[in-house]
């Protein structure tokens, strides 16, 4: 599955892309999964994405829950919380 990485904030500070372009393992069945394959691949991803509890998602422009399911999707974003005021 090829799909499309967005970063945002210090997500993308910290792992220096805005986005790349992915072919996750199979085991990779939802955005939780997603991020602890992603935070393995080196120290940058390993600090941003070291606790899922601090991050957002979004599947194709949608927010979702951390366990939501990513077959299918085209694009995953992975951002800080949004505050507005």
């Amino acid at each position: 599955m090829d799909v499309n990485i967005v970063y945002f904030a210090w997500v993308r500070e910290q792992i220096g892309l805005d986005q790349e372009r992915i072919d996750p393992p199979a085991t990779v069945e939802d955005v939780s999964g997603l991020i602890a394959w992603l935070a393995g691949r080196s120290g940058g991803y390993a600090t941003a994405l070291a606790d899922p509890t601090r991050l957002r998602a979004a599947i194709d422009q949608r927010f979702v829950p951390l366990n939501a399911p990513i077959a299918g999707a085209t694009e995953i974003a992975l951002f800080p919380p949004v505050t507005g005021g």
